[in-house]
């Protein structure tokens, strides 16, 4: 179930975005889905959830599809696990199922890593938005 409708462009919009293309990423695969289109919903669940944070926080988010970028671009202060670092490798699903032919086929295991990826930052992200709204009196 996605989260619901908030003000458009705001931190918890862009969550609901997240979690609809995290729900597209665990789709549970048929020959007719090509992997490699369920793997760039991951990145875009990831990509969506840090753009939240950087609303959140009154970043100007760029239109960037890395993730490494968005990284960077949080707050100083903000811990980030590890884990959740990691996903940075996930941008490369942003652009390699825009051109076919041009990588290799992803099997189960990959797509299923990229998916834990992304829900593990989705997660984190909104949590972190909860406890910035919470510290700024806002909950």
């Amino acid at each position: 179930m996605l989260p619901e409708p908030s003000m458009p462009g705001s931190a918890a919009d862009w969550l609901r975005h997240a979690y609809s293309d995290l729900t597209l990423a665990t789709l549970t695969p048929s020959p007719r889905i090509l992997l490699e289109q369920l793997c760039f919903h991951a990145q875009q669940a990831a990509e969506k959830a840090l753009k939240a944070i950087l609303i959140a926080y009154e970043i100007p988010v760029p239109r960037t599809h890395n993730l490494r970028t968005l990284f960077d671009l949080l707050p100083a202060d903000l811990s980030i696990p590890p884990d959740i670092l990691d996903a940075a490798g996930l941008s490369d699903y942003a652009v390699a199922s825009r051109y076919p032919g041009t990588t290799e086929p992803v099997d189960e295991q990959e797509l299923r890593e990229a998916a834990e990826m992304a829900e593990a930052v989705v997660y984190w992200a909104e949590h972190v938005i909860h406890c910035r709204m919470q510290g700024a009196g806002l909950s």
